[in-house]
């Protein structure tokens, strides 16, 4: 990604609400799958601006893979007087009994081989958890922006993630907010418009509380239901041994 989206991020990733409700629900999503009693060893891969690293050491150590120099050295800073974070150059390979990567292998150009060194890095009976952008046709300028090569349909994340891997949970979500922002980036694309500033900018105080409420509360849903569609999928898997 562009130093400029990174920067934007480190100004909205703690208070703005996709962010912070994609936290909890990712939260909500690993209390359902934690079989170690947190004392997981975690690798945080494609890490950002660190969003969901404090949320992480919740369930363990947490090795944090990042490959921009910069956001690592920022990484570094942030995180120097935690313990149980360390950011990485490298990663060995079957250290880890979680893998998050957070809206990450959209961001890659060959996503087939990133899951095999996903594979590579777990341990036995490891779990991965993917975050994607959903849906071909929400393509826009603002996944242009981000660096995206696709947004994937639950089909298509399935067939690339079961070959190496036992999926455990997958889901669409972003559900309750589906229309309005699909409807919205439809109407943009229409009209050329560029739009990542605003939608990655934190808006007022009330709307933003809105939207993070609507959002996190599919963290109840996704407990025991998937949903038919979203703006994003989730998927858990385990390793294939």
């Amino acid at each position: 990604m562009e130093q400029t989206v990174y920067s934007r991020h480190i100004d909205n990733e703690k208070e703005h609400w996709w962010f912070a409700a994609r936290r909890e629900i990712i939260y909500s999503t690993l209390k359902n799958f934690n079989s170690k009693n947190n004392q997981m060893k975690i690798l945080d891969f494609g890490s950002g601006s660190g969003t969901n690293i404090k949320m992480l050491c919740q369930f363990g150590k947490v090795d944090v893979f990042e490959t921009n120099s910069k956001m690592r050295d920022y990484l570094k800073k942030k995180f120097k007087r935690k313990k149980n974070v360390t950011i990485l150059n490298s990663i060995k390979k079957n250290s880890y009994d979680l893998i998050l990567a957070a809206d990450v292998i959209e961001h890659i150009k060959n996503d087939k081989k990133v899951l095999k060194e996903f594979f590579s890095y777990l341990k036995k009976g490891g779990v991965i958890l993917i975050t994607v952008p959903a849906f071909e046709f929400l393509f826009s300028s603002k996944d242009r922006v981000l660096k995206h090569f696709r947004r994937y349909r639950k089909s298509s994340l399935t067939k690339l993630v079961k070959k190496n891997f036992l999926i455990k949970k997958i889901s669409y979500f972003n559900f309750f907010l589906f229309f309005p922002i699909a409807f919205s980036i439809l109407y943009l694309k229409l009209k050329n418009s560029k739009f990542i500033n605003f939608a990655e900018s934190t808006p007022n105080y009330f709307i933003n509380l809105l939207l993070k409420k609507i959002f996190s509360a599919e963290k109840y849903f996704l407990r025991n239901i998937n949903f038919p569609f979203g703006i994003s999928l989730l998927l858990v898997a385990k390793k294939n041994d």
